[in-house]
């Protein structure tokens, strides 16, 4: 008896097979690699656990004009300096002597008394920090 049952249990193991495959990674952020229609959900779900949100600062004209003209100022002074350190125009540069502009909070220094190197003296008058930027002459 014992040895039916274990033929029994034995053949019906046997008669139901086992089927398995392998496992595969299914990305759900679609910037990995998931499907695109997870990307609103995903958003709003990060959206609603974001606790922080920004202060919106509101400029006048005058503030928003002056440090536009502040960025103007400082990019024609990226460009001289650039101009001066390769040889472009050297002749017609404003930092052919050292020279000292004010702009805001800061005092820039620009010394190019020196032949391998130009210097930018950067100070902050309300704390007196003082940040040095050196850049070599290829002209």
């Amino acid at each position: 008896m014992k040895k039916k049952l274990l033929t029994l249990i034995i053949t019906l193991t046997a008669a139901f097979s086992v089927y398995s495959s392998e496992l595969i990674y299914q990305p759900i952020n679609p910037s990995f690699g998931g499907s695109p229609h997870n990307g609103s959900y995903l958003l709003s779900k990060a959206q609603a656990q974001n606790k922080h949100k920004s202060s919106i600062a509101k400029k006048s004209y005058a503030e928003k004009f002056q440090e536009s003209l502040e960025r103007s100022y400082i990019n024609k002074m990226v460009r001289e300096i650039t101009d001066l350190a390769f040889g472009d125009n050297a002749e017609d540069s404003v930092f052919n002597e050292d020279s000292i502009f004010n702009s805001g909070d800061y005092e820039i220094q620009i010394i190019t008394s020196n032949p391998d190197s130009i210097t930018v003296q950067i100070t902050n008058t309300t704390n007196g920090e003082i940040t040095i930027i050196e850049v070599p002459r290829f002209g």
